[in-house]
């Protein structure tokens, strides 16, 4: 491979040809796609496409998976204000209309980014790709759908209250931008160290490779 390189000497600057080895020529695709590093980046690009494509695509403009998720964090989030006593608005049952809330208030609109579908992509995406028994992910995946979805359900709550005892909109907006972001996400980082430590079993053999190694 042929490089045009600027040089410079006591006769000045100057454009000169140089030979270089191409880096690619001795790339191995098998040793590539041997390496779990890049097994795991390749299988979540792909999923990411897979993702765009059915949700960003399809499933988003239709609406209806959205609103399906948002209800059942409206149900849950009402029962539970309703068992801590609180008098709450009336559920909505209009297609865009997404307000739950406690009685005198102007209560929390859900919109879609703050439903958890894209949690949910995120979280399944990470466990598929990464190294793991298919037993073991059969049933960490729907256990950590739920527990997402009802940490979920406890920000909304949270907001709701927030709304209640603290009516100044800055409070929150500062708790729904910072506070409960921080707090599900990291609850989500934390479910796919859970994985990666705990469950999929490379810790394992990673120990008991540097033992044989000793």
């Amino acid at each position: 491979m042929w490089l045009l390189e600027w040089v410079g000497d006591g006769r000045g600057f100057r454009f000169q040809y140089k030979h270089r080895r191409p880096y690619l020529r001795n790339v191995n695709p098998k040793k590539i796609w041997a390496d779990p590093l890049y097994q795991f980046l390749l299988k979540g690009l792909g999923l990411y496409i897979v993702w765009y494509i059915v949700y960003d695509q399809w499933l988003h403009p239709l609406g209806g998976l959205d609103m399906f998720v948002i209800k059942t964090l409206e149900q849950a989030s009402y029962f539970v204000l309703d068992t801590l006593g609180y008098v709450t608005l009336a559920a909505s049952h209009v297609e865009n209309i997404r307000t739950i809330g406690i009685d005198g208030t102007h209560g929390l609109w859900i919109g879609d980014p703050c439903n958890g579908l894209t949690l949910f992509a995120l979280f399944t995406g990470f466990v598929i790709a990464y190294p793991g028994p298919l037993k073991k992910k059969l049933w960490f995946i729907p256990m950590g759908l739920i527990a997402i979805h009802a940490i979920n359900i406890v920000r909304i709550v949270a907001l709701s209250l927030i709304i209640y005892y603290f009516p100044d909109p800055e409070v929150l907006d500062f708790n729904h931008t910072y506070t409960f972001t921080m707090l599900v996400y990291g609850f989500v980082f934390w479910l796919w160290y859970l994985w990666a430590t705990k469950l999929s079993g490379l810790e394992a053999l990673k120990t008991e490779s540097d033992e044989g190694e000793a």
